[in-house]
């Protein structure tokens, strides 16, 4: 039987399944649940992995997608595009696959996932299936809350933490409802961060974790207007921002090479883990633009030129913006090509989206369209983010 092949062999065979069929090897066997759990038999299905990532780096690329609150790795193949689920991401007890996932973050290989009611955090190593379920300080708020998965670095030391915030009028309490705190994975507890911010970030901006550091894109806070007095604007009044996880502390406005205004498109997307790619479109206009950094830090960015600029309406045939709330992309650098997760909302005589789609834009006028399946709930948008294998351990909660 399979089940009594020597450890070593065993381990071999196994390592060179794909993340997605863990489940079944976990299921098959107590023997084959310890093996695939320890850090030997990780560390050696990692490796082969990137090695096969690597070596189809040309034709296909793997990504992590949540789609209809589901989290799953597709295969992405720009040559003869095709964009195809491999399978669900597993769970080390199979918790995490079955609640209903509405956001991910994407941090060295971990993601963090919020439940669907924005009742629960869960920090999630897909590969090793390593979970690890966050209480709140006090509790969670079901809209406004945002949120970042990041890493404190210090020489070879790594510290995993959660950002969770939120700063919004609340017509309960006819006023401004702000709270700052840092989750520490290390630590398990929270703490309690003191800020006073001068900005504003939408609810429905997604940040980006970059080198163990998070991004977002963000307006000047307007002040209350006063009668007889003028609102003063700086010069930088749309900008990035970032969350430095090692200082605990936000870095100051980043500018961006364009200016963006109310219900204008706006999201992010990294590049490598080395860069940041920016999407911008411009409200009532079809052109989609796109630049990738060129150097990037907490408190510094540059650019270069534009990467790619689309117009939409020639290639759909309708006047055609990816919404504010959607618009989650990633690029390929070496193809010159973006691909952009959307609904088929743009559809004559269509009173609601009913179909999830990646539109692959790029040069000379390059457009593809990939069903990627039914959108039961028009209210759920696709994400996308990078991802590669992690050995990194979730240091789990001491028993209370």
């Amino acid at each position: 039987m399979l089940s009594n092949l020597p450890k070593d062999l065993a381990e071999e065979v196994l390592s060179r399944l794909p993340v997605t069929s863990l489940r079944g090897v976990r299921l098959t066997c107590k023997k084959w649940n310890r093996l695939s759990t320890n850090r030997s038999f990780t560390m050696k299905h990692i490796g082969k992995a990137k090695a096969a990532a690597k070596n189809y780096h040309r034709k296909e690329f793997q990504v992590v997608m949540m789609i209809q609150y589901r989290v799953c790795l597709f295969s992405v193949n720009l040559f003869n595009p095709s964009i195809d689920c491999i399978g669900k991401l597993v769970s080390l007890d199979d918790v995490a696959d079955r609640v209903e996932i509405s956001k991910i973050f994407h941090c060295d290989g971990l993601l963090l996932c919020i439940t669907k009611d924005s009742s629960s955090l869960v920090v999630w190593n897909p590969c090793s299936g390593q979970t690890r379920w966050i209480k709140p300080r006090n509790s969670y708020h079901k809209l406004f809350d945002r949120y970042a998965l990041g890493c404190e670095r210090k020489d070879k030391f790594r510290s995993y933490k959660v950002l969770r915030f939120l700063d919004d009028y609340d017509s309960r309490v006819k006023g401004r409802l702000r709270e700052f705190e840092i989750y520490d994975l290390n630590s398990d507890s929270w703490k309690v961060v003191d800020v006073n911010p001068d900005w504003d970030i939408e609810y429905h901006q997604r940040g980006v974790s970059l080198m163990g550091n998070t991004y977002w894109f963000a307006y000047e806070k307007l002040p209350t207007a006063v009668q007889g007095q003028v609102r003063v604007i700086s010069d930088i009044p749309d900008f990035l921002l970032c969350f430095d996880f090692t200082t605990e502390t936000f870095g100051p406005r980043l500018r961006l090479p364009f200016h963006a205004f109310y219900e204008d498109t706006v999201t992010l997307s990294s590049v490598r883990d080395e860069h940041l790619a920016v999407l911008f479109q411009q409200c009532g206009g079809y052109t989609v633009k796109i630049w990738i950094s060129s150097k990037i830090e907490p408190n510094a960015v540059s650019w270069n030129k534009l990467f790619l600029a689309v117009d939409m309406k020639p290639l759909t045939g309708l006047g055609f913006q990816f919404l504010v709330i959607g618009g989650s992309f990633f690029v390929d650098e070496k193809k010159k090509v973006a691909v952009v997760l959307d609904k088929d909302r743009g559809c004559r005589g269509k009173s609601r989206p009913t179909r999830n789609i990646a539109y692959i834009i790029g040069k000379k006028g390059y457009f593809k369209q990939v069903d990627l399946g039914e959108s039961i709930d028009a209210g759920c948008w696709p994400l996308v983010c990078s991802y590669v294998p992690s050995s990194v351990q979730i240091k789990q909660a001491a028993p209370p």
